[in-house]
C-alpha cells in the first residue's frame, strides 16, 4: 500500500473576515470555532492514521513560522514546507508538492487539503478518504463533495449523474461555477449536485499526467523550481526565477474541470469553508445568536457578536442579523445578508492607506510575538513576548533607543557585547546605536514592555549582525 501524504495548502489572505483575519494573518491561523486554529485541526486530521506520512504544507515565507509554530503546538511535526516566491493560486502549488513527492517516493498518493475550512468530524473524514482510495490508486482523481442544505450561491457544486450515495466513490459529470439564487434552488431540488469542498485525493503520478494532458505549460516552469529549491533552517525555498514563470492559476481551472478521469465521494460529516462573518455564524450559532469574547446582549436576534479582547467589552441592544466585530485597531459592523461585501470594504480602507486593511495589530515572528500599545510623535510602547529558546537577532537602530522593563521570565540581554540576566521587574536602557540582543534562555516566555523613542519608529530601521532564523538585512524583527 503506497503512503498518503497529506499536503496542506497554506496562503491566502482571507479578508472577508476582516477584521480578525487580515493578509499578514490570515483565518487559517485563527481559532475561530474552538480552541485550536483551523491550520491545526486540517494537518491534525489524518495524524495517526495508519499509512499515512507527515503532511506536506506549502505556504509563503511569511507564514513559515507561523506553520511551524502552530503545528509543534500541536504536536505534529511537518514532513516538509514548501515555501513559495510568490503567490501563484493551487496550480502551481499543488503540482510543486506533486513533484516533490515524485522525486522520492514514485507511487505516492496525496490529499490536497485547504486548511482554512471547518471539519469537526475528523472520523467520518477519514471514512471519506478510505471510501476513495481504491480509484486513487486505480490512477483516478478523486474529489469530495459535500451534501447541500440550501440554495448556497457562494460555493462551487459538483453534477454527479445519478443520486449520490454515501460511502461510494461515483463518477464526476462536471463542475458548476457559483450558480445564481435560481440556479442553486433547483440543482438543491434535483439532488445530483454536491458542493465543492476543493479537497482532492490522487496520486501524484496521475496529477502529474494531468498536468501535461491539459496544463503542460506549468510543468518547465514549476519543476525547475522544484529541482533548484535550497534547504533554508527546515524549509524548502523553490526557486524565485522559474516560479515567477508559472501561470496563476486554480487547479481547478488548469486541470480538474478538463480531466475526463474524475470521481466524487459524498461527504455526509459536517463542513464549512467559513468563508465570510455569515458562515461563521451559521457554524456558532445558537438559537440564532452567536457570541463570542466580552460580549453582553439584551434582545437579540439572527446576530453574530464578537470581542477579540476582554478589554473591549460589546454590548449589543436589539441586534438583528447583524455582525459586529470588535478588534483593538478596527470594527466590523454589517448586515448579516452583506458580508460577502467585506472583501470590497477592504480593497476601500486598502486604497485609502489604512493599515488596518492587511497589518494585523499582532505581529507574529519566529522568535514570538508583539504588539504596540501606543504610539505618538518620536515614541512607541510594545508588549513583546519571547517563546521559550528563542533569541531576537543581534542589531542595532539608526534612529531609535529602546528601554525593556520585564514583566515576567528571565531575559539575557546583550547590549555592546556585555550579557546580563534581568527578571521580573528589572530593566535596562538600549542606546542609540548599540549592538544589542534579547534572548529566552528559560522554560516560559518572557513578556516584556518596551518603549522607542526616536525620529523613526519603522521595523525596517534594524542592522542585523547575527540572526539564528537567517534573516536578511532589513527584514523586520
Amino acid at each position: 500500500m503506497p503512503e498518503l501524504h497529506p499536503i496542506l495548502l497554506c496562503g491566502g489572505s482571507g479578508t472577508r473576515l476582516w477584521p480578525l483575519s487580515r493578509k499578514s494573518f490570515p483565518k487559517q491561523f485563527v481559532p475561530l470555532t474552538g480552541e485550536t486554529t483551523l491550520f491545526q485541526a486540517a494537518a491534525a486530521r489524518m495524524a495517526g492514521t495508519p499509512g499515512v506520512a507527515a503532511p506536506v504544507v506549502v505556504t509563503n515565507s511569511d507564514f513559515r513560522f507561523i506553520v511551524t509554530e502552530q503545528l509543534a503546538h500541536a504536536g505534529i511535526d511537518p514532513g516538509a514546507v514548501l515555501i513559495e516566491p510568490s503567490p501563484r493560486n493551487t496550480a502551481p502549488a499543488i503540482l510543486a508538492a506533486a513533484l516533490q513527492l515524485l522525486a522520492s517516493d514514485p507511487g505516492a498518493l496525496m490529499l490536497v487539503m485547504p486548511t482554512d475550512h471547518e471539519i469537526p468530524d475528523r472520523e467520518a473524514f477519514r471514512a471519506a478518504v478510505a471510501a476513495g482510495m481504491p480509484q486513487a490508486q486505480a490512477g483516478r482523481i478523486v474529489t469530495f463533495g459535500i451534501r447541500p442544505d440550501r440554495p448556497e450561491t457562494g460555493y462551487g457544486w459538483l453534477e454527479l449523474s445519478a443520486l449520490p450515495e454515501s460511502g461510494r466513490a461515483q463518477p464526476l459529470v462536471r463542475f458548476v461555477e457559483k450558480p445564481c439564487a435560481e440556479r442553486a434552488a433547483a440543482m438543491l431540488a434535483e439532488g445530483r449536485y454536491l458542493w465543492n469542498a476543493g479537497i482532492f485525493l490522487m496520486s501524484a503520478a496521475a496529477l502529474k499526467a494531468a498536468f501535461e494532458a491539459h496544463a503542460p505549460e506549468l510543468l518547465a516552469p514549476v519543476a525547475e523550481a522544484v529541482r533548484e529549491a535550497r534547504a533554508d533552517l527546515g524549509f524548502l525555498r523553490l526557486a524565485a526565477g522559474p516560479w515567477e514563470k508559472a501561470r496563476d492559476i486554480s487547479v481547478d481551472f488548469a486541470v480538474m474541470e478538463r480531466a475526463d478521469n474524475l470521481d466524487v465521494v459524498p461527504f455526509d460529516g459536517a463542513w464549512s469553508d467559513l468563508g465570510d462573518w455569515n458562515a461563521v455564524w451559521r457554524a456558532a450559532e445558537v438559537q440564532g445568536l452567536a457570541t463570542h469574547g466580552a460580549v453582553t446582549t439584551m434582545d437579540c436576534s439572527g446576530s453574530l457578536i464578537w470581542s477579540e479582547t476582554e478589554a473591549m467589552h460589546v454590548m449589543g441592544i436589539g441586534l438583528s442579523d447583524t455582525v459586529v466585530v470588535a478588534m483593538p485597531d478596527a470594527v466590523l459592523v454589517a448586515d448579516r445578508s452583506r458580508t460577502q461585501e467585506v472583501k470590497e470594504a477592504v480593497a476601500a480602507l486598502k486604497q485609502r492607506g489604512a493599515r488596518q486593511a492587511e497589518i494585523f495589530p499582532r505581529d507574529h515572528r519566529p522568535w514570538g510575538w508583539f504588539e504596540t500599545l501606543a504610539l505618538g510623535d518620536r515614541f512607541q510602547v510594545k508588549r513583546i513576548v519571547v517563546h521559550p529558546g528563542a533569541a531576537l537577532s543581534l542589531q542595532s537602530h539608526v534612529h531609535r533607543a529602546e528601554h525593556w522593563v520585564v514583566v515576567s521570565g528571565t531575559a539575557r540581554v546583550t547590549i555592546d557585547g556585555e550579557a546580563r540576566l534581568l527578571t521580573e521587574n528589572q530593566s535596562v536602557y538600549v542606546p542609540l546605536g548599540a549592538v544589542h540582543r534579547m534572548e529566552n534562555p528559560g522554560r516560559v516566555p518572557v513578556v516584556l514592555i518596551e518603549i522607542q523613542t526616536g525620529s523613526y519608529l519603522g521595523e525596517d530601521d534594524i542592522i542585523r549582525y547575527e540572526d539564528i532564523y537567517a534573516r536578511g538585512q532589513g527584514a523586520k524583527g
